[in-house]
């Protein structure tokens, strides 16, 4: 399969990186309007996890400065939109239409109704499409996810996701909310799309925080409300200077109580009565971003739908992610959805 990526900015690097060493696909073309990167110098790509990119060779793949153009060449068989979050939607929509498979970064549109009929479009066009929510990847997550999932402690009554770190400075136009969503959206669609991988879609929601974009500030707390469920919270958000990149989650059964935190460099750790704590260590090193895209390259090429990451879901991300942000600005107030 010949793949595409569009942008190369800190996902487009991290993309591309991902690809050496998944069978079936080949970096065939790449877009950016900086000439620097085009030629392979991603010295000066920024990102929120404290990852450098060095001198990439690409004197085999085709260079393109527009994104649209690479959706004119027929040998492209799918795209991996990793451009500015307002281009998620446009692009991905013109790239179905041009008969590609799409993967697409998160968010895949910034509304609800965007999204929904990116899915429908991809249905009529015969194509797949996913949305990159990488998280259901990492290992720390698919472990805990695959132990909630299968029952084994029991019911759940209780989950708190927190993801945090400091506002990109290597990008200006993430500041703007009407083209990133902000902090708040661009961040913790992640956490909102694991609640919703683990307990479904939520009956209303509420929350309370702060949004000050010029001063480099974009945080909530939010409940996702559920019956059955005491209580499930998304938090974080963007702080101010340096501030760490970190992600963490606390998941409380009624047979034991998962924990984890990226600061403290541990495995997840299940705590159940009257035992010693149990490390979730995966048998093997495994990078997310390379198993997200390996499973899409499978998807496309076996020309089957991406059930574990479906597109459908990752729009019910969208819906609930942006009603979580609307409703912080009613402190606290329930919105159903």
């Amino acid at each position: 399969m010949r793949l595409g990526v569009l942008g190369l900015g800190f996902m487009g690097a991290t993309h591309i990186r991902a690809l050496d060493g998944i069978d079936g696909v080949t970096l065939a073309a790449i877009s950016s309007s900086d000439p620097k990167k085009l030629a392979g110098d991603l010295s000066g790509v920024g990102g929120n996890l404290g990852e450098g990119f060095a001198t990439l060779d690409f004197s085999q793949v085709a260079k393109h400065t527009r994104w649209e153009s690479i959706l004119d060449d027929p040998t492209i068989d799918a795209v991996d939109i990793c451009l500015p979050t307002h281009l998620h939607a446009p692009a991905t929509a013109a790239a179905l239409r041009a008969g590609k498979h799409v993967l697409v970064e998160k968010p895949m549109a910034l509304d609800f109704a965007t999204a929904e009929s990116l899915v429908a479009l991809a249905q009529k066009q015969g194509k797949i499409l996913m949305a990159a929510q990488v998280l259901r990847f990492f290992p720390m997550y698919r472990q805990m996810a695959d132990l909630v999932r299968s029952g084994s402690l029991g019911p759940v009554r209780a989950a708190t996701f927190r993801r945090r770190c400091a506002a990109p400075p290597w990008a200006a136009w993430m500041q703007d909310k009407q083209i990133s969503g902000g902090g708040v959206f661009d961040l913790l669609i992640h956490d909102v799309d694991m609640a919703l991988h683990l307990f479904g879609t939520p009956t209303a929601v509420s929350a309370t925080g702060r949004e000050a974009l010029a001063s480099y500030v974009d945080t909530i707390d939010a409940r996702l409300h559920y019956d059955g469920l005491d209580s499930v919270t998304v938090a974080g958000g963007w702080h101010h200077g340096a501030f760490p990149f970190s992600m963490e989650y606390t998941i409380v059964a009624d047979g034991g109580t998962i924990e984890y935190s990226s600061a403290n460099g541990k495995d997840p750790q299940v705590y159940r009565p009257g035992q010693e704590p149990e490390s979730l260590s995966p048998p093997v090193a495994i990078d997310g971003y390379q198993e997200e895209i390996r499973y899409f390259v499978e998807c496309c090429v076996q020309g089957k739908a991406p059930v574990y990451c479906s597109p459908a879901e990752s729009a019910a991300a969208v819906k609930v992610t942006r009603l979580m942000s609307e409703a912080r600005s009613k402190k606290g107030e329930l919105c159903p959805l």
